[in-house]
């Protein structure tokens, strides 16, 4: 019975969180139209800016708090690929608002599709057609065009959200790949909690609390072959989710 409850105000929450985020996203969505003007990078560094106020006023009004650990991993370190765990569909719009600096992400064709959030968040994102080879040959090429305007690439290696419940899903090459040809650092960020706030199952069940972001320290490209970095990074990952992930 407790547990018929529990989800039937998980939905309810749910719910409301949906409503929340549509209603300040119409409010927020005049302040993105200086995207259409603004080159890059200032157009990203605008686009963070104003994602960062938006997700900062929606995660206050659903009742979660956020908070970032490690920030000083990014001092004296250039352009580099962020690679971020992905457990919830929370996960896409609170990480690049809430990273030390602007960054664009890898995102799939399909999200340009969702009614005035694909348009919203393309302007931050390199897309991708997975299914197509010359769009995914493309957009290795945007992603380091990305990384020589002097703004951070931000990759989730699994691919798609860890339904599993394992702390990690294996990685793909893709953000190893482009390290490796960049010879840019890997900076791992791992993300606590999103799974337990807004998770896989059960479908549209939303739990306010703490959502917190971990900086881990930087891992250097030289040296490295794909398939070896890949392996450092996820073992990194995987040993901090398991020690630090809250109960």
């Amino acid at each position: 019975m407790k547990q018929k409850i529990n989800l039937y105000i998980g939905r309810i929450l749910a719910c409301w969180a949906l409503l929340v985020f549509a209603s300040t996203m119409f409010l927020f969505i005049w302040f993105y139209l200086l995207c259409f003007i603004l080159q890059e990078p200032y157009k990203t560094r605008w686009h963070r800016a104003v994602s960062r106020i938006w997700m900062g006023l929606f995660l206050a009004i659903v009742g979660c708090r956020f908070t970032v650990k490690g920030k000083h991993h990014f001092e004296n370190v250039g352009p580099a690929i962020v690679i971020c765990n992905h457990n919830s569909l929370i996960d896409v719009p609170v990480s690049t608002p809430f990273l030390p600096r602007a960054n664009k992400t890898i995102a799939k064709k399909s999200f340009i599709y969702v009614p005035i959030f694909g348009w919203i968040y393309q302007f931050g994102s390199v897309i991708v057609d997975r299914k197509n080879d010359q769009s995914r040959r493309t957009s290795f090429e945007d992603m380091k065009r990305v990384l020589n305007s002097g703004l951070d690439m931000l990759i989730y290696p699994e691919g798609t959200r860890n339904k599993t419940s394992e702390p990690l899903k294996s990685f793909y090459d893709g953000a190893f790949k482009l390290a490796v040809d960049t010879q840019k650092p890997i900076l791992p960020v791992v993300l606590l909690n999103t799974k337990k706030i807004l998770p896989a199952y059960p479908i549209m069940c939303f739990k306010p609390g703490k959502i917190q972001m971990d900086i881990l320290a930087p891992i250097p490209t030289e040296g490295h072959t794909v398939q070896s970095l890949k392996q450092t990074a996820f073992d990194i990952m995987s040993a901090h989710y398991k020690t630090n992930n809250p109960v």
